[in-house]
Formats: structure tokens, sequence, C-alpha cells
């Protein structure tokens, strides 16, 4: 069975070898954010509807899963995620219920804009992990950078995260989008910061635009800025991973050092004497890091008299 709307597995550094699940037709959205690499969203709604039949979207990953089993590839997630706001769905809850038979962990990922809603957290209680969206806590910059439907109310938004976070026992993430000129000045991302540590998620995600933008202008910050925002985070007590657009094996020592290297500065920044003591287990030196800074591959940031090694982004 081919199915546009069941896709992968794929790999995934949140979930390890993923199947998706496309609930929504594109681009159906509470947003229309300026960095969505979907590009505008085509119609903007906030009340939910039927979109797919559940039972076919479950015998569409059933055929998936028949595939990858015949091919010897564990699934570790089915990853409700898709063309728009997954949480439209009407018939959410109904889906997770119709997958859980399969015996596989059930991830959603929402932009949060409909946790104010019973219905939807309802929905959501019965998924295993769950990311929610939290881009700034400045109503303005809110409404620049995710450009929201003008029902959706930002106070309401915020309670319903809270709400959200209080009674959902699954693995809770945030994700942060950080956006160049919009979210990205440190008062913003102190605020953010101390909102996500409220609500006590498992892990922090720090992303940046990755793919072509919905609005032509948008640009990642720089790696001094993510150092700074991920030493924020991390100040708070709060499990902090950058998400930059690199997937792989993170953290495996694979005996290639300029591989490792690069994989763990994706994740987070790297302060020098760690990577002193990286080499040194390595039997390596520094001549290694200066050929990675020379390529470009690397980036060399301060923080607070500490120099710390982060991977280039992707668009340098």
């Amino acid at each position: 069975m081919n199915s546009i709307n069941v896709f992968g597995p794929v790999p995934s550094r949140r979930l390890g070898k993923s199947v998706g699940i496309n609930n929504i037709p594109p681009k159906i959205c509470t947003y229309s954010c300026v960095y969505c690499q979907l590009g505008k969203t085509k119609k903007m709604i906030s009340y939910r509807c039927v979109f797919h039949d559940p039972n076919t979207l479950v015998e569409e990953t059933k055929a998936k899963l028949i595939n990858a089993q015949s091919n010897n590839e564990s699934i570790d997630y089915l990853t409700i995620v898709s063309d728009g706001e997954p949480t439209l769905d009407a018939k959410l809850g109904l889906l997770i219920d119709r997958l859980r038979p399969l015996g596989i962990k059930i991830a959603v990922i929402t932009n949060s804009s409909l946790l104010h809603r019973t219905d939807v957290r309802q929905d959501l209680y019965k998924a295993d992990w769950v990311s929610i969206k939290i881009d700034t806590l400045d109503e303005k910059i809110w409404r620049k950078t995710d450009r929201p439907h003008n029902s959706i109310k930002f106070d309401v938004m915020l309670d319903g995260i809270c709400s959200f976070a209080k009674k959902f026992f699954g693995r809770l993430v945030t994700e942060t989008m950080l956006v160049k000129g919009l979210n990205d000045d440190r008062q913003y991302i102190e605020k953010t910061a101390d909102f996500i540590r409220s609500i006590d998620c498992a892990t922090a995600y720090l992303s940046i635009p990755t793919r072509p933008p919905a609005q032509k202008w948008v640009r990642p910050p720089g790696e001094q800025t993510l150092n700074e925002a991920y030493h924020v985070f991390d100040a708070r007590g709060i499990n902090t991973e950058y998400l930059i657009g690199y997937e792989g094996n993170q953290f495996a020592f694979t005996g290639n050092i300029e591989a490792d290297i690069l994989s763990i500065t994706s994740v987070h920044p790297m302060r020098k004497d760690a990577v002193v003591g990286y080499l040194k287990k390595a039997d390596s030196d520094f001549s290694v890091i200066e050929k990675l800074l020379e390529e470009n591959k690397l980036q060399v940031s301060e923080y607070q008299n500490e120099l710390f090694y982060i991977r280039t982004l992707a668009n340098h």
C-alpha cells in the first residue's frame, strides 16, 4: 500500500527511528509562522474538523511497519506530525486509540495553539511523547513570528500549555525556534526559559531555521547567540539541547574524532577544557580542533570568560 499520509521510517535524533503519520492536508494550520519550511499557510483555521479516516491511516501505518519488518528495520515511534497543526484533527484521540494495539510508542508534535481546549488536552494525554512549541513569552513577538489565527489569545494559549503540562504523564519536550532579530534577544530568551522551567519538561530543544522558510528574510541567529541561549536555559536547570538540522549518532564515540566532535557540538556547546579532555582520551591533540576551525566546520564562542566550541550552522 503506497501512502502519502504515512512515511518513513526516518531517523530522528529525538525519537530514533520514526514512522510519520500526516493527519492534516497541506497546509491547514492555526499559525502561519514566518520560518515554516512548508511555506505560507493555505488555510488558517482554529476549529477542529475531520480530515482523514483514522482506520485508513492505521492500515497505511500497518503496511509501513510490515515493510520495515521485512527490511529488518526496528521502529521506535509512530509520530503524528503533519503538514499543518495535528490537533486540528477532531479524530486525533481516536487515531491514537487505534494505533495503540500496534505496540509502538506514539509521539505528537504540536504548536501548542489549541492546548486551551479540554478535548485537545484529553487527546494528547493518550500519547507517550509530546513536543510543544514555545517560541516566545512576548505577545508582540509571538504575533510577528508565529502569526496566529486571530481567534487565538496569547495568555489563553500559555494557560493551556500549563494545564497540559500539569496532567501529562508521558515525556514532555519543548521546542523554541530562534529567528535572528525576532525572538533571539537575551531578554526574550530569559523570559522563555523562565516559563519553560515552570512547566518541568524532560528536554527543551533550541532550534533554528535550516530549510527555506515561508518568508525569505528569515535568518538563523549566529553561533554566539545560540551559545548564550543554551547557557541561559542551562543556568535554570533545564535539560537543553540544540536541534539545528543534524541527525545521526549523537554522543556515540565512533573512533572518528572529527565526526564525534561535530556530532557533540551540534547538540550543545563544548567547553574548551571538555574538548581538551576528550582529545586526551582519544589520544589526539588540539590540531584536530584547529583543522575544524580552519575548515569552518566549527566555531569558537565566548561566554562568561570561558571558550566554547559549537558546530558551524549549515546556512553559513
